[in-house]
């Protein structure tokens, strides 16, 4: 019995440095499971940051197209707020310009429609509008509108041979359309 009792006490022995050999393999896959663990939220971290200064970088650009997009409306609304107060003065010129043409024997209410005349236009070029007076120049339909058509052996084809009405535009934007008669169809 005896040897039976040292036999275990011998495997107990035995036993016991086997279970703390097992002990320190599992305490050495603790310190890999936590220098991975550190690993990985060092990744996460790094993915966040990542994920952060994307986001940060997309709320810029937003900014940016924001802020050049209200810009450009801003300018076309500007454009579109002249080109509406013109087009109602427009008249107005046509009026005086057709009295500047009218023959009167009162030299000083010529010379005053010729002032008021002179700055409609002076106005008109400060807020850049520009005159379409396509005379002499070939058709283009872009600019002007043809009301009627003639027959003249002295211009050359579809040539503007009269203007009814000057055009306007601001910019590449037509306000009003010349009206005008186009030789030689």
């Amino acid at each position: 019995m005896e040897e039976n009792k040292e036999k275990k006490d011998l495997e107990e022995t035995v036993d016991e440095p086997k279970e703390e050999s097992e002990e320190k393999p599992k305490t050495e896959p603790d310190k890999e499971e936590s220098a991975e663990e550190s690993l990985t939220e060092e990744e996460k971290l790094k993915a966040e940051l990542a994920e952060q200064k994307d986001k940060y970088l997309r709320v810029m650009a937003e900014y940016d197209n924001f802020r050049k997009r209200t810009a450009k409306e801003r300018l076309e609304l500007i454009s579109t707020a002249k080109a509406d107060a013109v087009t109602q003065i427009l008249p107005v010129i046509d009026n005086f310009e057709r009295a500047l043409s009218a023959q009167t024997q009162d030299e000083t209410y010529k010379a005053g429609i010729e002032m008021i005349f002179k700055q409609f236009g002076d106005v008109l070029k400060n807020l850049g509008i520009e005159e379409i007076n396509p005379l002499g120049e070939k058709f283009d339909p872009n600019v002007a509108n043809a009301v009627n058509q003639i027959e003249d052996e002295d211009l050359g084809e579809n040539e503007v041979a009269q203007v009814f009405q000057k055009g306007y535009r601001i910019g590449d934007k037509v306000l009003r359309y010349a009206m005008v008669v186009v030789a030689n169809p």
